[in-house]
């Protein structure tokens, strides 16, 4: 037994994301692609990502997205890195939906996930590697110390899919886009950079 106080302290547990079989890369959505997808240019945004995209990267909601992304981009270059991304499915190379944060970390070092899957491509375990993925990229920045994701509290199927990962409900927000969401959040030093126990 020893006398130094700071010994008895509990570690605080790292999370160990949950495995899945599914492996995903990230690929980023340029200024060029994201100009090309509000064209609705589809060959012209995939040879700037260097992926083939699908109609899906035209949706109504994702066009929202890459003009809002644009134009974050346009005034805020520092938040390059951190936005949207092309998920590809690996080893197939098979392009599944998009992914990234809102932004690079607040002030107090929070980051917000946001993620879509194809809906081709939905139920098969995309939501789950993407989410495992980006929270493994957050973890790994010291500057970030809390991961968010925010949730439509009727999106049965999002809510199952962060199950297990160790988010806790914070409270809730109205979003204009989306309406009443519920707001989740996980340390990031409870989140292993690698995915398993250091």
């Amino acid at each position: 037994m020893t006398d130094n106080a700071a010994s008895d302290k509990a570690e605080p547990a790292t999370r160990v994301l949950p495995a899945g079989p599914k492996s995903v890369r990230f690929v980023e959505v340029t200024s060029a692609a994201m100009a090309a997808l509000l064209d609705s240019d589809l060959d012209r945004a995939g040879a700037e990502v260097g992926a083939e995209l699908t109609e899906y990267f035209l949706s109504d909601g994702a066009r929202w997205l890459w003009r809002y992304r644009l134009n974050q981009l346009t005034t805020h270059p520092e938040c390059a890195g951190w936005l949207s991304k092309v998920v590809i499915a690996e080893p197939e190379g098979t392009v599944v939906g998009y992914a990234g944060f809102h932004g690079p970390p607040d002030e107090a070092g929070m980051v917000e996930i946001g993620y879509s899957v194809d809906p081709a491509q939905r139920r098969r375990g995309y939501a789950r590697a993407i989410l495992a993925a980006l929270m493994r990229r957050a973890a790994a920045d010291a500057r970030v110390r809390t991961l968010r994701v925010t949730i439509s509290p009727d999106n049965a199927a999002s809510l199952a899919t962060i199950a297990g990962f160790g988010f806790t409900e914070v409270g809730e927000q109205w979003d204009e886009e989306d309406g009443l969401e519920t707001i989740f959040e996980i340390p990031a030093s409870e989140i292993s950079a690698h995915g398993r126990r250091p």
